[in-house]
Order: C-alpha cells, then sequence, then structure tokens
C-alpha cells in the first residue's frame, strides 16, 4: 500500500504522529524514517492528514488519465457525489463542464451507482437471509474486515462498490470507453487495481489531483445550471446516507451508520462477541463520511457546512436515479489477514526491562511512542515494527541516568545554584570537598553557607563568568580552580571546582627546595670566590717578588 501513500524521506522527523493516529499501527521505524508496512495498511489516510512534516504524498495519477485522453479512446468520469462539499457552490453541469474542457468525452455522477447498490442492499436485507448485514461501499472498511476481521467477512454485502458498478455500468453503455472515478478517497486508488475491479475502473483521482490539474491547464468552473431533480443516493458521502437512500426498510431490522475507522472498529468486536443481530450497519472509515476524506482539499474541510451542501443537493431526496443497469452487482471478499506472529508474555516481558520496566508500575502507558500501552510497543519491538529509542520516558531516564552517573563519578565539585543563590544539586566530589556529610543536609540552604558567592553573583547578574580562577578556600584548606558560568536557559548557576591542593602544596615544597638550593649555591658560590679571590692575592704578590729579583739580576749582569 506504500505505493498510494508515499514518503518524502527528508521531512520525516520522528515525532510518531503518524503511528498514534493510525487505527492499526501499520507503520514501521526503520533508520529514524516512518514506513507503511502495505499489508497491514487499510489506507484511511490518517497518517497523511495528522503528519506535521507534511513528509506524506498520495500518489498522483493525473499523467495517467491525460495519457488515456490522448489516447484516443472516449473517456468518461465518475464524480463522487461528495464534489459538491469540496467544490461549491457549482453544479455538476459546471463540473461536467470543466471535465470536457479537459478533455473527457464526459462525465456522471458516482451517484448512479449508489443507487444500483442502495437498492442492491433493500433485496438482501428483505430476502431475510442475512441475521446481519454490513455494507461495502467503504473500501478502507473493507480492507479493515478482511485483514483484521477476517471472521466476520460472511456478515460483508456481497456487492460492488458505488465506483465500481457505476463504472462498469458506463462501460456497458459505451463500450469502447475508458473511466476514471475522481473523489475524495485514497483507497479507491487500491480498489481500482485489485484483480475483481480493474477491467471496470482504468484510473482513480482525488480532488486534489484534480483541482492541480485544473489549474495547471488554466481552467476554471464556470456558472451552469444545473436542472435535475434531488436524489436520494447524493447523501452517499454523508454518514447515514446509504440508509437514508434505501426507500423500503424492514421494520424488523436495525439499520446503523457508524463513521470513524476506531468506531466502526468497536462495532466489529461486538459482533465477533456475538452482541449485535438483525441490523444492517452502514460503516465509513470517515467521521462524518466520505464529506471528510483525506484526499479533499485542504481547504474544504468543515463537516457541518458540507453536511449541508450534500443535502441541499440532493433536494431531500424528492427522486431516485433509476436502479436499472448492470445485471450483476455482485462481489466475493476473501481473507487479507497478514500472518501473525505468535508472542510469549516472556519474550514482551523481556523487551519491556530491556525499557527499564522491570514492574507494573514502570508501565505508564503514556502513548508518546504512539503504541496504547507499553506491552503494545514491546510488541512492535519484536514484530520489528518499533525501537526502544521510540519510548520517551525511557530515552529521558536513560539520559539522566548517563547524566547523575558522569555527575557522579566526576573528579570534579560540580555545585549548582538558582537564581536566588540556593543550592539545588551537589555531587559527591562537592561533598567530600565542602565537607558536606551528605547532599540532602545543604539542598535548599543559601550558597553562602558552603561558599563564597561573590563570583556567582558576578556571573548571575553582570555576567562575569568565570574559568579555572585559582582560590584558596580558608575553611576547608582546599585549593582549588574554580568556573562560575551562569545558564540563562536554565537559570541556574554552576559552580565547578577542581581540587588543586596536592599539585599546589607539591608546587610550594618544590619552590620551597629551589630557595634553598639556590641559597647553598650561593653560600658556595661566595666561598669559592673568596678562595680564588685569596689564590689570585697570594699568587700577585709572589709574581711581584719574582719579578723585582730578575730585574736585579739583569742589571748586575749588564754592570758587569
Amino acid at each position: 500500500m506504500d505505493e498510494y501513500l508515499q514518503l518524502k524521506k527528508s521531512n520525516c522527523k520522528n515525532c510518531y504522529k503518524c503511528i498514534r493516529n493510525c487505527p492499526v499501527k501499520s507503520i514501521r521505524f526503520a533508520e529514524n524514517q516512518a514506513q507503511i508496512i502495505a499489508e497491514d495498511c487499510i489506507l484511511c489516510g490518517h497518517c497523511f492528514l495528522a503528519c506535521p512534516q507534511n513528509a506524506k504524498e498520495i500518489r498522483n495519477d493525473v499523467r495517467h488519465a491525460r495519457d488515456f485522453i490522448s489516447g484516443g479512446r472516449p473517456v468518461y468520469a465518475s464524480i463522487a457525489p461528495s464534489f459538491i462539499s469540496n467544490y461549491d457552490p457549482i453544479s455538476f453541469a459546471s463540473m461536467e463542464q470543466a471535465l470536457k474542457k479537459l478533455g473527457f468525452a464526459g462525465a456522471e455522477e458516482t451517484a448512479f451507482g449508489a443507487a444500483m447498490v442502495a437498492g442492491q442492499y433493500q433485496r438482501l436485507v428483505c430476502e431475510g437471509k442475512n441475521n446481519l448485514l454490513i455494507s461495502t461501499c467503504c473500501h478502507t472498511v473493507n480492507l479493515l474486515l478482511q485483514k483484521y476481521y477476517p471472521e466476520i467477512i460472511p456478515h460483508m454485502a456481497p456487492v460492488l462498490s458505488p465506483m465500481q458498478a457505476h463504472c462498469r455500468d458506463l462501460k456497458q453503455r459505451y463500450p469502447d470507453a475508458q473511466t476514471v472515478f475522481i473523489g475524495p478517497c485514497i483507497s479507491k486508488k487500491a480498489e481500482a487495481e485489485a484483480e475483481s475491479c480493474r477491467e471496470d475502473v482504468d484510473c482513480v483521482l482525488t480532488f486534489e489531483e484534480l483541482s492541480s490539474w485544473m489549474k495547471d491547464d488554466n481552467i476554471v468552473f464556470e456558472p451552469a445550471q444545473d436542472t435535475s431533480r434531488g436524489y436520494r443516493a447524493r447523501m452517499f458521502p454523508v454518514a447515514g446516507g446509504i440508509i437514508a437512500s434505501m426507500t423500503d426498510r424492514l421494520p424488523s431490522y436495525t439499520y446503523l451508520a457508524i463513521d470513524g475507522v476506531e468506531n466502526c472498529m468497536q462495532a466489529l468486536q461486538d459482533i465477533k462477541k456475538g452482541r449485535l443481530s438483525k441490523c444492517f450497519i452502514e460503516m465509513s472509515a470517515c467521521p462524518g463520511g466520505c464529506i471528510n476524506g483525506p484526499a479533499m482539499d485542504k481547504n474544504h474541510r468543515a463537516p457541518v457546512r458540507d453536511y449541508i451542501a450534500v443535502s441541499d443537493y440532493s433536494k431531500d431526496g424528492e427522486g431516485s436515479f433509476p436502479e436499472e443497469g448492470i445485471d450483476n452487482l455482485s462481489k466475493t471478499f476473501s481473507s487479507l489477514a497478514p500472518r501473525k506472529m505468535i508472542l510469549t508474555d516472556s519474550a514482551i516481558n523481556a523487551v519491556l526491562r530491556e525499557m527499564g520496566k522491570t514492574k507494573p508500575e514502570h508501565e505508564l502507558n503514556c502513548g508518546s511512542c504512539g503504541y496504547g500501552t507499553c506491552r503494545e510497543k514491546a510488541r512492535a519491538v519484536i514484530e520489528g515494527k518499533a525501537n526502544l529509542a521510540m519510548c520517551l520516558p525511557y530515552l529521558k531516564e536513560k539520559a539522566e541516568s548517563f547524566s547523575d552517573i558522569i555527575i557522579g563519578h566526576t573528579p570534579n565539585a560540580i555545585v549548582l545554584v538558582n537564581e536566588n543563590y540556593e543550592i539545588q544539586m551537589v555531587n559527591n566530589a562537592a561533598c567530600e570537598l565542602l565537607k558536606i556529610i551528605a547532599p540532602v543536609d545543604v539542598i535548599g540552604c543559601p550558597v553562602v553557607s558552603v561558599l563564597d558567592p561573590e563570583l556567582l553573583e558576578a556571573a548571575h547578574r553582570e555576567g562575569k563568568n568565570t574559568f579555572g580562577q585559582k582560590l584558596y578556600l580558608a575553611e576547608y584548606g582546599k585549593y582549588v580552580e574554580q568556573t562560575v558560568i551562569y545558564d540563562q536557559n536554565s537559570h541556574i548557576i554552576i559552580v565547578i571546582m577542581r581540587d588543586i591542593t596536592d599539585a599546589t602544596v607539591q608546587a610550594e615544597k618544590r619552590q620551597h627546595l629551589n630557595r634553598k638550593t639556590a641559597e647553598v649555591t650561593d653560600k658556595v658560590i661566595e666561598k669559592q670566590m673568596r678562595t680564588v679571590q685569596e689564590i689570585a692575592s697570594l699568587l700577585g704578590e709572589t709574581t711581584a717578588e719574582t719579578k723585582v729579583a730578575l730585574t736585579k739580576l739583569k742589571e748586575s749582569l749588564y754592570n758587569e
């Protein structure tokens, strides 16, 4: 089914809103991207409507319709009666004119097919063979039953949808024609491509696709008078519209209209348990009916106004389309139930333990991951639909645990102080440094009781953060390198102190030793200098006496 609903990967931000809104949880998260599981999807479009990042888009089939028109064969459009709420206040004549400008040979209301289907429903009820009958106009409801409630398939009305009935009738009347259904539904694309329908319906477009096509071709709706009478079958797109189109009802039968996938699922649970009988149940996946379909133009979502538009268009059902048409309206439905893994409690509990949920009270069932309960999430993990990281409380606790471990084991003393200069947190190293017996003894106390607040006030009031400033804490006999930072986002003053007492003491010892060594060296040098000077003095006297003696000797020799 993911070919009909496509993902724009760059926009998926891992918010899990699509899972929260998917009634059958047919979405898998892999590589931080939401992926639709085709075999599980019922194409309700909830994820498409709910996505806040516009990360999902409906497959566009306009090019196929264009190709049909350019192919030379006549192409007829079957227009869902909900068009009146999407394109108000135009008439069907205006719609037909616009479609002919696009190249269609003609257009008719799908309500023709709806009238045939409503008549067939009446006949089935009146036959009295069905204790319970469920309408099969909505393909999303059909997929819901076939995939998740296959045991209820025998209660599905074995009747074509109005789309298929009308398109088959068009081809019967125009043997060489091709048909394009235009409506507000995503799942009709899948219905048209099913083997049982593909010969009747050649293409399905949404109202959004039609609007875009008309815009590209500069075509607008022009006023045109609609002279047709009101028809009951035009009520099909609103909740209860199918029942309203059935003119004859059995007094012994209960006629119920149920809209919205979740409401349908609750009713199907009741049917499984045998709580309903003698009922005709009209089921529609969209709340309010097709007028709230996922592919209505985004600026046309006003349930009350749309209902009134459809009601006015049907003119209170003054008449009815002729039910004559195709002879064979029957259709069979088979199970499409995906294979389910059989999961044991021990396997589910093992996943819960990985998420840190070792006790029942740990299972918060907050739904932030998109699943109703923690156990449902655990099942999804085993089935490969989800991962552990999708549990926000688990991630929060894990992050806090890591943070606590890091802060608790760091050798640096850390003190957190609020803007009122009250202590909010101290770690183990801070307790040891500041001689605090237990953190609880100082939490909420003024910081002045353990530290000089001068640097904290400077950081808070003047924005003067300090980094690695060396201080001596006389009260504790400790030397520290202190960093003080004010975090404006959290309104917290962070004090980080690195104990440098041993290093400072060792440095002072080295300085003292260096001074002693220098003093001894100076004394030795001084003594050596005196010795040298004395030797030099003696050597100087001896040299002078020798010079005098030799001079005298020299003079004596010259005199001789």
